[in-house]
């Protein structure tokens, strides 16, 4: 950052020009071209299979499994002890369409019942099942 001013042989000042702060703003000038310039984005392209708008020919058959704050089970709206619930989950899997089971949990159900009548529905081999309600935990 020094310039040298000093007399020549013919009496001329000899002056050298700063190049710091040209340095400095090329630097500044990069570093924002970089951060400017967009992501690359790496995509690839699936053909994906058409979208079948046409409803199912039946609608398929659900069955609303509540566990209630108390650990009482309703399948149905019907209260069930846990033999009748493995029993009537043997024969929704051995359906040949198995309906959809909508397991609805109270929201202070006890999780280990909750777990407990998922064990029983994995164990009974039914492959349909859901939650419902789940607003309620927001």
């Amino acid at each position: 950052m020094s310039m040298s001013v000093g007399s020549g042989g013919e009496g001329e000042p000899l002056v050298e020009m700063n190049t710091t702060p040209l340095i400095d703003v090329m630097l500044v000038l990069l570093t924002l071209l970089i951060i400017t310039i967009p992501i690359q984005t790496h995509a690839v392209k699936l053909d994906m299979p058409r979208p079948n708008n046409a409803p199912p020919p039946t609608p398929p058959e659900t069955v609303e499994l509540v566990v209630d704050f108390d650990g009482t089970i309703t399948w149905n709206g019907n209260v069930v002890t846990v033999p009748q619930l493995d029993g009537y989950l043997k024969n929704a899997s051995e359906q040949a369409t198995q309906p959809e089971i909508h397991v609805a949990p109270n929201r202070l159900a006890s999780y280990d019942r909750v777990a407990e009548v998922l064990a029983h529905a994995q164990r009974m081999g039914v492959t349909k099942i859901g939650f419902v309600g789940i607003d309620q935990y927001n």
